[in-house]
């Protein structure tokens, strides 16, 4: 293995040189860091990582934990795409990932103790909920953390305008003429469920459109088998509604199976609307319409966000709110 003298023997500099032009000091000219740098290339050094964290008192870890209470984690795309976003941003600034594992509480263990016990340097959650102590707690700690897919909370946020995102499907469905609009909603002890029944509710108070018995049903924990209970619900009320608007894609595939088994049509019969625009979404039949949340940006924001906490050494309370965007595809209809 290559090892900082042998850089120093290569290059003709002392080892305190060689490690200031590795450690970017500026009282090494540039002329002799190139130098340096040249060989650290050929030789193929890689600087200790044990030795590195001493001397910057960083581990260069970050800890991911996911937490909600339907425990799909990174199966569900939406939360996927999102890690996946946040780990090459990490990744870039020289960081490594560590998953929090959930046998952690079968070892009587918090989360906060195993990251503490790993020093990682900061730590990002994934949280759809709310009520989690294991997440309180490492909120409360002096740990630099940002939390996605929550808001109202004392640490730094990174989250999707899913109000705006609610109304923005009502209002759609209302331009094709509909004014029998239902929604499955997700789990209102969810955050994202709560803002996107609020969305509904305002954008069909706005439009003066009455929401009929039984037309807001719970979906909830945005499973593909929720919601197709859901839209079997709404199928057997006397009065059927023309659209849906579906809290998540995955309840939005469900409602369309239970459409499509009830001998009925979408979008001829019933249109529907999803959200979250995971990737599938433009591929079943028909194309879903459906609320793009900008997953890239999510896990970009939730990088920088936890950079800036980590380089200035202190928590910071700052939220980011991240734009949605209507996706228009074939699965809503113009009411004739």
């Amino acid at each position: 293995m290559v090892t900082i003298y042998d850089i120093a023997k290569k290059t003709g500099y002392s080892t305190t040189t060689v490690s200031k032009a590795l450690n970017n000091y500026s009282d090494v000219s540039e002329k002799t860091k190139q130098k340096i740098l040249q060989a650290v290339e050929d030789m193929g050094y890689l600087p200790n990582a044990h030795a590195q964290s001493l001397s910057t008192k960083k581990s260069w870890t970050i800890g991911v934990m996911f937490s909600e209470a339907n425990e799909v984690g990174m199966k569900h795309p939406f939360f996927s795409a999102i890690i996946e976003s946040f780990r090459k941003h990490a990744e870039r600034e020289g960081y490594d990932l560590i998953f929090a594992s959930r046998n952690l509480r079968n070892r009587d263990i918090s989360y906060l103790e195993h990251f503490s016990y790993r020093a990682v340097d900061g730590i990002v959650v994934i949280c759809s909920d709310p009520q989690d102590t294991q997440v309180q707690e490492m909120i409360n700690s002096n740990i630099p953390i940002v939390v996605i897919d929550m808001n109202n909370q004392n640490c730094s946020l990174v989250y999707s305008d899913n109000i705006e995102g609610g109304k923005l499907a009502v209002n759609y469905l209302h331009s094709l003429g509909h004014t029998k609009i239902a929604h499955i909603a997700g789990d209102s002890s969810t955050d994202a469920g709560a803002e996107r029944i609020k969305g509904y509710k305002k954008a069909m108070k706005d439009l003066n459109l009455p929401i009929l018995e039984g037309h807001l049903t719970n979906g909830g924990l945005f499973s593909i088998n929720e919601g197709k209970a859901a839209m079997e619900k709404l199928l057997s009320l006397k009065d059927v509604p023309t659209a849906v608007f579906v809290a998540g894609d995955h309840m939005a595939i469900g409602a369309m199976e239970a459409i499509k088994e009830k001998g009925l049509r979408v979008p001829e019969d019933i249109s529907i609307i999803g959200y979250d625009d995971i990737e599938m979404a433009a591929y079943v039949t028909p194309k879903l319409t459906t609320i793009k949340q900008d997953t890239e940006m999510i896990g970009f924001e939730a990088a920088q966000l936890l950079m800036k906490q980590i380089l200035q050494k202190k928590k910071m309370v700052i939220s980011k709110k991240i734009p949605v965007e209507l996706m228009i595809r074939k699965s809503c209809l113009k009411i004739q």
